[in-house]
């Protein structure tokens, strides 16, 4: 373990049998199953390449309901945890031509394990780093030594009125063939989003968000109070009801669908879409998954049809 900021803590993890871990995918996250029985996603951020071991790191939440400050009070170095295999809704985009990184506070993390691989693969990318002050940038001693030095820029103390400006500069000389990656608190990344999509096309802006903030919705049809759910192997249907989730309802006929965060954040639930039009409500699924119709997150969406198909 080792504090890389004030609050923010990273925690180096090895299998107890020694063997290798899991392959990841620049940006992928696992769950933590802390000391306190609480289960959060974490955002992998060291070298994908190297299987020995998983880093992730830790900021410290003032209304932490259990996870950040069990594993801030609670582990030690030599403690065994529990996680889960990596996943990813966030990815690198292997057609760019080059990689714009702009992270916020403990949103570094997954973007660093990017780096990682975009150093290796001596492709063309720059990460932006906004923080409060040096004080408070974790893993800055890493991030201005090489290799990262020549890609790294950090930006102190930007005011809120000035973070559209700031973001901008961010995009001088970037070709509309670029895809931009983006990390940190929700405001920010709306202001990123909201500034990328002036210089890159919608779908080629990625964004990783820790938390739920407001469901976002289209506007294509009025909500439905209730629809059904099919599946589509054996054709039986299932209600959903206002107030219930997709998830809730397959359950209560003993289909079981994984969860995890319940929030549309994690993507544990995502299911294929076969038929119908999803109502999207995640924080997790690209412009082009929403546009496509074809995946859902049974946690928190709903169907703008009387029935939707599911792929179970």
């Amino acid at each position: 373990m080792r504090d890389e900021a004030p609050g923010i803590r990273s925690y180096a993890i090895s299998r107890v049998d020694g063997a290798p871990l899991d392959v990841y995918e620049p940006g992928a996250h696992i769950d933590v199953t802390s000391p306190s029985g609480v289960t959060r996603q974490y955002s992998l951020c060291g070298d994908p390449d190297l299987r020995e071991q998983h880093l992730f790191a830790v900021k410290r939440e003032g209304a932490s309901r259990g996870g950040s400050s069990s594993l801030h009070d609670h582990v030690e170095a030599g403690a065994h945890l529990l996680i889960g295999p990596p996943r990813s809704l966030f990815r690198l985009d292997a057609t760019a031509s080059e990689h714009i990184l702009i992270a916020a506070g403990i949103g570094i993390t997954p973007l660093l394990s990017m780096a990682y691989r975009l150093v290796r693969q001596n492709a063309s990318f720059k990460l932006h780093y906004f923080v409060r002050d040096q004080a408070s940038a974790a893993f800055l001693p890493l991030l201005l030594q090489p290799p990262f030095a020549n890609h790294v820029a950090l930006h102190c103390g930007v005011e809120p009125d000035r973070a559209d400006a700031e973001v901008a500069e961010c995009f001088v000389g970037v070709a509309p063939s670029a895809h931009v990656y983006t990390c940190g608190p929700g405001a920010f990344m709306d202001c990123v989003v909201n500034v990328a999509e002036r210089y890159v096309p919608a779908e080629s802006i990625h964004l990783e968000r820790f938390s739920a903030g407001p469901a976002t919705t289209t506007d294509a049809a009025p909500t439905v109070d209730f629809f059904d759910v099919e599946i589509a192997s054996t054709g039986s249907r299932v209600r959903v009801n206002k107030g219930m989730s997709i998830v809730e309802a397959l359950a209560s006929i003993d289909i079981l669908v994984d969860t995890s965060c319940g929030e549309g954040v994690c993507g544990t639930c995502m299911v294929d879409v076969v038929g119908g039009e999803p109502e999207h409500r995640d924080h997790c699924l690209s412009m082009s998954e929403r546009a496509s119709g074809t995946v859902i997150c049974c946690c928190v969406s709903r169907s703008r049809s009387p029935v939707l198909v599911l792929d179970l």
